[in-house]
């Protein structure tokens, strides 16, 4: 069972992960390929906010969100160990397109990316879901 407090805010970053994936995929088709990847991370880390939120737990650094998914999620298996590595590489390569000065984020891997976030965020949909099943 969902937390009542937390039910808006899981909704609402549920739906910013939904935007962070579409606004990641416009960025890829005009060839900002650093900004796609960066949304894309964005994407992963809003739908990582609310599984969080799902089990009480709210963290103020991206470095928190991504150990404590490890820690509740990966570890436990309720989420598949690739999705753990998605994100730990979606945060890498938000750093290339964030702060790479000189180096950017190749169009292959900015699609890489989007599909590693869209497949996250499905995922973090469906245990929200069957969480509120129960």
């Amino acid at each position: 069972m969902i937390h009542k407090n937390y039910t808006v805010e899981i909704q609402a970053n549920l739906e910013r992960a939904e935007q962070a994936v579409e606004a990641a995929g416009k960025l890829l088709s005009e060839g900002y390929y650093d900004f796609a990847a960066s949304r894309a991370y964005y994407a992963a880390f809003y739908a990582a906010t609310a599984l969080l939120l799902k089990e009480g737990m709210e963290f103020s650094k991206h470095s928190g969100v991504i150990a404590a998914i490890h820690r509740q999620f990966i570890k436990t298996g309720k989420f598949e160990k690739q999705f753990g590595k998605d994100l730990n590489w979606l945060f890498e390569l938000r750093s290339v397109g964030d702060y790479g000065v000189t180096v950017h984020v190749p169009q292959q891997e900015a699609e890489q990316a989007i599909e590693a976030a869209r497949r996250f965020v499905q995922a973090a949909q469906l245990i929200l879901q069957e969480a509120e099943n129960e």
